[in-house]
Order: structure tokens, then C-alpha cells, then sequence
């Protein structure tokens, strides 16, 4: 594949939103904030520290019956227990998107050079994703609930998409998995009706992230000027429906048993949920709208990303 050159920069490489950065300076930005702003989770927070009674693991407005008539329905015991399961599976989600996004990325750098920022960044990050995916682990146990895997379905699509996936469509992957859910945890952290575990987790969780949305963004706008054509249109595709079985595998339908309710009548209510798509398409929207400037959501990808519900 056709990688962009410091040189290439110079030259005025653009996109629609502009001249394309330099690899190695927006990597070694990176690296200096890293040193800077970096957390050691089993260090940073209180893990003995009791749950505080009445107090949320999730804000409830992200809940996903929230608006619904089975939340009407339901006690504010109940309610608050749902939080916490859906903070369980999310975190579990989490674990098993990051263990992608860590074999993705060392795919990325197997043969470029060690000694570059850009490499060593990655390797920054693949750091910080293995001290996330502990924290999870951490904060799961902790609770009273169950590890929430995703569905064997979604379990071998995940290795299908690393064995197959494009330079372009793993950095696409990469910025679903975390911008969706860093919209929701940047309303989770500042919130002071939520547990004070859940809001450190999620105040380490931005903080870190950040940086590694835009490594991905900077490095899916040079894949999309130069990767060859069939590239780019794999990459649309194969975006499009990773979108979709990320969406489906944002619920996990066992939190509803485990908290006593009806599976299939809570997946339809939540599938019919006008609040809940609204809040699924505006944790997207900053996504979405990257994407469609630099060219991804275009033809069948684009039908797939609309389908997926993240798309208005």
C-alpha cells in the first residue's frame, strides 16, 4: 500500500478538511502528551472505597430503556441496578474492541521502522490500551455482575475483520469503537449522580483517548488520499458493516434477565426507542460527519452505515 512521505506533505497533499499533517510531528506531539498526561488506574483510583447507595453506574438519560415504557414501569432500585450491568457490558465491549484495536495496530507498524515516532507511538498507545483493558477487568470485578463477552457471531466477525481489514478500514474500525463511546463517557465523568469509580475510570479513559483519536484520524485521512482505489471502496464497505455489528453488539440483551425484565419485550422497546436512537446517532454525529468529509461514507457503505442506526 502507498504510505505518504514527509516529503509528499511538503509537496501539499490535501484533503477536504486541508493540507495532510506530517506523520512523525503529529506523532511526537503525541508522545510529549503522553509523558505528560498518562494514568496508572490501580494507583490513580480508590478501589476499596464502597458504592455510594442511590447513586448511578451510568447516567440514566444513556441508559438504553430510558424514555421507555419499561422504565416507567420499573423501580428506581431496578433502574439503578440496569446502570450497573450496562456499565458492566460496556466495559466488557470495551475489552474486546481494545484487544482488536492492540493486534490492528501492531499489524500497522510490523514493517515500518522501529526507530520512527509514528511507530513508537503506536506502541504508546497499544500501552495505554492494555492498561484500559485491565482497568475494565478491574471495575467488572469489583461490581456485583457478571463478565458480559459479546456473542460468538460477533466473537468470529471480530477475527474475520482482523484477518481481512485494510490500513484504511482498521483506523475506521479503531474511531467507531472509541468516539462513540468517549461521547458518552465525557457526559459520564463530570456527572455527579454517578458512582465516584465509574467517573474516574471514565475521566482516565478521555483523557488517554483523546490522543488516540487523533492518531487514527490523522492517519485515516493520509490512508484515504493514498491508498489505491479498490482499497478505498473495500475500506467504505467493510466500515459500513462493521458499523452495523457494533451497534447490535452496544446491548447486551442478558443485563435485562440479570435485572429481572424480559429480554424480548426490552429489545423491542429499546429498538423502537426514539430517545435512544436520537442518543446512539448524536454520540456517532462527530464521527459520521469526519467520515463523510474525507470521502468513507459514500455508496453501499454508506446504505450499511444507515442501516447500522448510527446514521440519520
Amino acid at each position: 500500500m502507498t504510505t505518504l512521505t514527509e516529503a509528499d506533505a511538503l509537496e501539499g497533499l490535501r484533503d477536504a478538511l486541508g493540507l495532510l499533517k506530517d506523520r512523525e510531528q503529529v506523532a511526537e506531539r503525541l508522545l510529549d502528551s503522553s509523558a505528560k498526561h498518562s494514568f496508572d488506574p490501580d494507583k490513580e483510583l480508590d478501589w476499596d472505597a464502597p458504592f455510594e447507595d442511590g447513586k448511578w453506574f451510568w447516567p440514566p438519560e444513556l441508559v438504553s430503556l430510558y424514555d421507555t415504557p419499561m422504565w416507567q414501569r420499573m423501580s428506581e432500585e431496578q433502574r439503578i441496578a440496569l446502570s450497573q450491568h450496562e456499565a458492566a457490558a460496556l466495559a466488557s465491549l470495551g475489552i474486546w474492541f481494545e484487544l482488536i484495536l492492540m493486534q490492528l495496530l501492531v499489524r500497522h507498524i510490523y514493517d515500518k521502522a522501529a526507530t520512527s515516532a509514528h511507530v513508537r507511538y503506536a506502541l504508546t498507545e497499544i500501552e495505554d490500551e492494555c492498561r484500559h483493558s485491565k482497568m475494565f477487568a478491574r471495575l467488572i470485578s469489583r461490581g456485583e455482575t457478571p463478565w458480559y463477552p459479546v456473542s460468538p457471531v460477533h466473537q468470529h466477525l471480530g477475527r474475520l475483520f482482523k484477518t481481512i481489514s485494510t490500513t484504511p478500514g482498521s483506523f475506521t474500525a479503531t474511531l467507531l469503537g472509541e468516539e462513540v463511546l468517549d461521547w458518552m463517557q465525557r457526559l459520564t465523568f463530570p456527572d455527579e449522580r454517578v458512582q465516584p469509580l465509574i467517573r474516574g475510570v471514565t475521566r482516565i479513559h478521555v483523557v488517554e483517548e483523546a490522543r488516540h483519536v487523533r492518531y487514527a484520524r490523522e492517519e485515516l485521512r493520509r490512508q484515504m488520499v493514498t491508498a489505491p482505489k479498490w482499497s478505498q471502496e473495500f475500506t467504505r464497505v467493510t466500515s459500513g458493516e462493521f458499523a452495523r455489528v457494533f451497534s447490535l453488539a452496544f446491548i447486551n440483551p442478558d443485563v435485562y434477565t440479570n435485572v429481572g425484565l424480559d429480554k424480548r419485550e426490552a429489545l423491542a422497546q429499546v429498538k423502537a426507542s426514539g430517545h435512544r436512537t436520537e442518543i446512539m446517532q448524536t454520540g456517532a454525529k462527530r464521527l459520521t460527519d469526519f467520515l463523510d468529509d474525507i470521502g468513507v461514507l459514500r455508496g453501499v457503505g454508506r446504505r450499511l452505515w444507515r442501516s447500522s442506526g448510527l446514521l440519520a
